[in-house]
């Protein structure tokens, strides 16, 4: 059975439904304006606005380590652990390789062997004969040596004769002077009779003129009178001749000197003739000495040898029989145990904020790390270091080089670092709050000045 109703209860029934449709429509609209708007709604977000202002008030108040950063390259504390080349220090040819690039060698072992190429050297018994040379030489300086003392026992033996001849002579000349005095007085004794015979002979004459004596009487004084001038006269030739002997004795005597001297200095010529013949051989022998030394180091410089333990790189030469010049470099050789530092170049307005003894922190290029800039202590995967040494002068970028050593009181570096690996440097400065670090910043001023001496704290200036 349907239900029925009349056209005007209809329409009551539609206005009704009708009625409560909106009504219902009109109470979701509001629940949902009221849903997304939140009108009623207390709003939250001062709150949070104020708690993020004042923990970025807070932040601002925490400690900020000031740094300098900058790029640098690892490389050694020594200059004797840095990779170095090896140069043949004379010219040859390659005979034998010992080693390959890469291999390990230690002090000491060979690399390469070299023959020789100069025509001077070639001679396989050059040693020998230069050897030879060097004897010979000097068994010539004993033999002028011996001849210059033979020459000196020459000159001993002539001096001696000199003397002797020279005793002899003096002697005679003595004899001489004293005859020739001898012969002076008897001539003053003969003139001395003659002057007494003629004044004899003067008186008898004058009384055999008087008739006092006879003829016989004055001839017997005439006798003596020429007997008495005979005399003199004999006496004055016998003077003469001695003073002529002693004339000729004196030019005997300087004759004899004269003769020795001539002949010692033959001899002394001939001495020091030697002796100039033994000073050109041993400067001779000198020379070969020289000489000798030289080619025995030569012959050993045929094997290029390590200097120190490392690892060999960047052959420069490859084969048998290839030419290398003096000087020119054959290998590379990285030596091992290294000592390692890291080198930083510095800007001129940061280079008076780093001394010696300062720390450094190092990121390593391969090495992971997690950096936190102004906290230091909460970074990690980070090295210590601290500057060992401070350039005064700019390097060719215009900038101050730094070499910074291991910090041994830090976590060891790593053992696989090599030469030429990356680093980023932060040398620690002063602990100063984020917002004057945020200031400094803004207005372009440097980190402030400080001073610091090795292993002492840092402090303010």
């Amino acid at each position: 059975m349907g239900l029925h109703c009349t056209p005007y209860q209809a329409l009551i029934m539609s206005h009704y439904f009708n009625t409560k449709i909106e009504d219902e429509l009109k109470d979701s609209s509001i629940k949902s304006y009221r849903h997304i708007y939140k009108i009623t709604h207390r709003s939250k977000v001062r709150y949070w606005l104020l708690g993020i202002l004042l923990g970025l008030i807070v932040i601002l108040f925490v400690p900020w380590t000031q740094n300098i950063r900058a790029s640098g390259t690892v490389t050694t504390l020594k200059q004797e652990d840095r990779p170095q080349q090896m140069n043949t220090i004379i010219p040859g040819k390659i005979a034998k390789w010992h080693v390959r690039e890469g291999d390990y060698v230690k002090a000491g072992d060979t690399i390469i062997q070299l023959s020789e190429i100069k025509d001077d050297y070639l001679d396989p018994a050059l040693l020998e004969r230069t050897k030879e040379q060097l004897e010979s030489k000097k068994i010539s300086i004993n033999n002028y040596k011996n001849k210059a003392g033979t020459a000196d026992q020459q000159i001993a033996a002539l001096i001696q004769a000199q003397a002797l001849k020279i005793a002899q002579i003096q002697n005679k000349i003595g004899q001489q002077r004293m005859k020739l005095q001898s012969d002076s007085m008897e001539l003053l004794a003969a003139k001395n009779d003659m002057n007494i015979a003629t004044e004899q002979f003067r008186r008898q004459k004058m009384m055999y003129d008087s008739g006092l004596v006879s003829l016989t009487q004055l001839e017997q004084r005439n006798l003596s009178y020429q007997n008495a001038m005979a005399k003199k006269t004999s006496a004055e030739i016998k003077l003469l001749n001695a003073r002529q002997e002693l004339g000729v004795l004196q030019l005997e005597l300087n004759g004899a000197q004269q003769e020795y001297n001539e002949k010692i200095s033959k001899a002394s010529g001939e001495k020091f003739q030697s002796l100039s013949n033994i000073a050109t051989g041993e400067a001779d022998v000198a020379k070969l000495n020289n000489q000798y030394m030289n080619y025995d180091i030569r012959s050993k410089l045929y094997f290029i040898t390590a200097p120190q333990s490392g690892q060999i790189v960047k052959a420069k030469k490859a084969g048998i029989g290839e030419i290398v010049k003096e000087g020119e470099m054959v290998v590379e050789i990285v030596p091992d145990n290294a000592q390692y530092a890291v080198e930083i170049y510095v800007r001129p307005m940061d280079i008076p904020l780093i001394v010696k003894g300062q720390k450094v922190r190092f990121m390593f290029d391969g090495f992971p790390a997690v950096v936190f800039s102004g906290w230091p202590e909460a970074s990690y995967g980070t090295f210590g270091g601290k500057v060992a040494a401070v350039e005064t002068s700019s390097s060719y970028n215009g900038k101050f080089r730094v070499l910074i050593a291991e910090d041994t009181t830090d976590k060891r570096w790593p053992k696989l670092l090599r030469n030429g690996a990356g680093a980023q440097a932060m040398a620690l400065l002063k602990d100063v709050p984020i917002w004057y670090e945020l200031w400094r910043n803004i207005n372009g001023f440097p980190p402030e000045y400080y001073i610091g001496e090795p292993g002492t704290e840092i402090k303010p200036k």
